[in-house]
Parts: structure tokens; C-alpha cells; sequence
């Protein structure tokens, strides 16, 4: 018998893996005290699958959730295990150890081709993908629930309403709008891939809205420069957030278009920046100096090195870009705390934005000019601050009627 053959192949190779694994981690700038929980959790979940008679090149997911559910305690525990040991697999596709391709069902496929249509054909932003995709996978899974559905030949408007009241109880009316405007957007997309033979949009009820029914939530001038005091310069976190809250405050950005700008995308000696829109727009923005000042000092004394493009990065590892614009609003959500405001609506990042309109129209600016500003598609959208100039609307209201007459 070849001895170094016997080695080859009974040699654990999960040590070495476990070692380059840290090293990945080590790169992506996780200190030693993360490094060695971390050590701890591969080293036990490797040891886990094994006692199971489960292979390294033989793990799936299965396995991570599995061992999650049988040795975290609490959800947060459970998270941040479930987060490394998904970072230990990519980790191991990479490398060649793990198939590329991870099995899926027809249904998780057919989710799969949807959410690629979305962003290939129709071009959606990935804040819109993000709604329509879970609405459609969360559809597929209660057809299988109700009845057991593996082709969905056999959808009918019942299923429809049963998975509609399920969802909306509780739900606002924009998010209740919302999800029946994602349901008919999927069975249309199930008709034009020949999954559906008839289109069942017609019975997904359309959930009643009112555009422009309240007046927009504003900051006054001297709150917005309150809540940018409230950043402390003289901290890394400081000064990346101080730079975001300039960023929303003077160019009135959404939080998404924050998260996704790159360092390819400010144009220094121009003194401009490219904002990443909606529908895959891209548009030139000024770069103010207070917004390049803070921009700049962010980049030099804090950024540091990443792989990725994107301007802003997390402050603990993996050092990559922010993943949702929900970082931006949570952002700005602490800085309104400092300041003492309050209550906050939903996406207080908007805040900013509608405070900028605000002072614009205030100031004379025409609603064409606004919708300039804030990239507007269509004047409608700018129409909303028409009602915060009081002043204007007070000359043009009609007296208060009482007894006797109009006073």
C-alpha cells in the first residue's frame, strides 16, 4: 500500500481550513478577540458535522441551521453564528471545496428567475427588489402551506385572499398597498413565463391610498444644525456619520443613494458627485465644501483599505460597505436622540430631505426648482411642499365662515 497516498486521504483537512479561514477574517479586519470566538464556533461546528459523519467538502446549509438551532441560545447568539458559519461556507466555495451551486426547489428557482427579471427587464432598484421578492417567496411558501402546491397550476383566487389576510393584519396601508401591488406583479410574471395559464392579478384587492393627505414632517434650520452638532468629530464614527448627515442635510440624498455611493463617483476637481437613483439613473450633484471638507477628512484619517467601492464602510468587520439603507436611517435616528427631537416617522433619513424643500419654498423657490434639486421624475412628487409655504396658502384662503356672515 503507497503510504503517502493512506496520508493523502485520511489527513483531517478541516485544521488548515480553519487557519485560512482566520486569515480571511484577519484581512477583513476582525481584531483577536472576534478572531478566537470565532476560532471556538468552526472549530466545534467542523467537529459537529464529523461526529455526524458529514465531510467538510460535504456540508449545506442544512447542516448550519441545524447546529444553530441546537447550540444557540437566544436570537441574538443565534445571528451572529448563523453570520460566521454562512461566511465559512462562501468562504469554502471560494476556495473550491464547496459546489458553487447550492440545490434549490422549483419554486425557490422559479423566486430566483423572478428577482432576476426584476433587476435585468424591468430594471427595479434594489430597495423596490427588496420588496417584490419577499412578497413573492412569501407566496410560494404559503402555497405549499395551504395545500401542499408544488406546481402552481392550482392557484385560485382563494389562495390569493387567504395569503393577503394573513399578511396585512397589523400592517399600515402603504405596507398593506404595497404587498398586494408585489402579489399582482409576481402572477402577471407567472402568466408571461407560461407558469399561470390565466391572469389571477384581477383578484388581489387594490388597497385604497391617499397621495399628499398630511403634511410632510420637517426640522426647522436650527434643528437640522443641531443634529449635525451632535456628531463627535474628534471619533472615526463621528466623522463618517457627520460626513452622511451633510450629505442628507445640504443635497437632501436619499438614504439609499448614501449607501450607494463610490469612491468613483465624486469628481474632486469638478466639484461634483454622481448620484446613483431610482430606476438606474445617475445624476450630477455639487459637491458643497462643507460636504467635500467632511468627505475628505472621512476618507483620509478613517475609510482605510477595503476592497470595496463604496464611500461608506461599517465600522466593525468585515469592513465592506453598508448592506442596507435601514444603516443610513439608524444613522440619523441616534443624532435626532442626541439632539433631544422627537417623535421620528419611519425613514427619518427623509427628514433631511423634506427639511430642504421645506426652506427652499419658504425662501421662493418655484416647485420646478425644487423638483430640480431633489431629481424628481414628475412635478406631482414636488407638489406635497406646496402646502408647507403658510404664508402662501394664507393669501390665498377663503375666510372662516360664522353667524351673521364671513368676517
Amino acid at each position: 500500500m503507497d503510504v503517502r497516498t493512506t496520508t493523502a486521504r485520511d489527513t483531517d483537512p478541516s485544521p488548515i481550513l480553519i487557519a485560512a479561514f482566520l486569515d480571511d477574517l484577519t484581512a477583513a479586519g476582525y481584531g483577536p478577540h472576534r478572531l478566537a470566538a470565532r476560532r471556538v464556533l468552526v472549530q466545534t461546528f467542523v467537529q459537529w458535522v464529523q461526529d455526524r459523519q458529514v465531510a467538510v467538502a460535504d456540508l449545506r446549509e442544512e447542516n448550519v441551521r441545524a447546529f444553530v438551532a441546537a447550540h444557540a441560545r437566544g436570537r441574538e447568539t443565534q445571528k451572529h453564528e448563523r453570520a460566521t458559519l454562512h461566511r465559512f461556507m462562501a468562504f469554502l466555495r471560494r476556495r473550491g471545496i464547496l459546489s458553487t451551486a447550492s440545490p434549490t426547489s422549483p419554486l425557490d428557482a422559479l423566486a430566483d428567475d423572478y428577482v432576476a427579471y426584476l433587476r435585468t427587464n424591468r430594471g427595479l432598484a434594489d430597495n423596490s427588489i427588496a420588496i417584490y421578492g419577499p412578497c413573492a417567496r412569501a407566496f410560494l411558501a404559503h402555497c405549499v402551506a395551504i395545500g401542499g402546491v408544488r406546481t402552481l397550476d392550482t392557484i385560485d383566487a382563494e389562495a390569493i385572499r387567504t395569503f393577503l389576510v394573513a399578511r396585512v393584519a397589523g400592517r399600515s396601508s402603504e405596507s398593506a398597498r404595497l404587498l398586494s401591488v408585489g402579489l399582482r406583479a409576481f402572477l402577471r410574471f407567472l402568466v408571461f413565463r407560461g407558469v399561470l395559464t390565466r391572469d389571477l392579478s384581477g383578484a388581489v384587492p387594490r388597497v385604497r391610498t391617499y397621495q399628499q393627505s398630511s403634511v410632510p414632517v420637517v426640522l426647522s434650520p436650527d434643528e437640522v444644525e443641531r443634529v449635525l452638532a451632535t456628531a463627535d468629530r474628534a471619533t472615526p464614527r463621528g466623522r463618517r456619520d457627520y460626513a452622511v448627515l451633510l450629505l442628507l442635510a445640504r443635497l437632501g440624498l436619499r438614504a439609499s443613494e448614501v449607501m450607494a455611493l463610490e469612491l468613483d463617483d465624486i469628481y474632486w476637481r469638478a466639484a461634483e458627485i454622481i448620484v446613483r437613483g431610482k430606476g438606474r439613473r445617475r445624476d450630477h450633484v455639487p459637491l458643497l465644501t462643507d460636504v467635500g471638507e467632511a468627505l475628505t477628512q472621512y476618507l483620509r484619517e478613517d475609510r482605510g483599505a477595503s476592497p470595496s467601492r463604496r464611500v461608506f464602510l461599517r465600522l466593525i468587520p468585515p469592513r465592506v460597505g453598508l448592506s442596507r439603507p435601514c444603516a443610513i436611517d439608524h444613522m440619523v435616528r441616534l443624532a435626532l436622540q442626541r439632539a433631544g427631537i422627537g417623535p421620528h416617522p419611519r425613514h427619518v433619513a427623509h427628514l433631511f430631505r423634506h427639511s430642504l424643500a421645506t426652506r427652499m419654498i419658504r425662501h421662493g423657490a418655484s416647485l420646478a426648482e425644487i423638483a430640480e434639486v431633489l431629481r424628481h421624475r414628475s412635478q406631482t412628487t414636488t407638489a406635497l411642499y406646496a402646502k408647507v409655504s403658510f404664508e402662501a396658502l394664507r393669501l390665498v384662503a377663503r375666510p372662516w365662515p360664522v353667524p351673521g356672515g364671513a368676517q
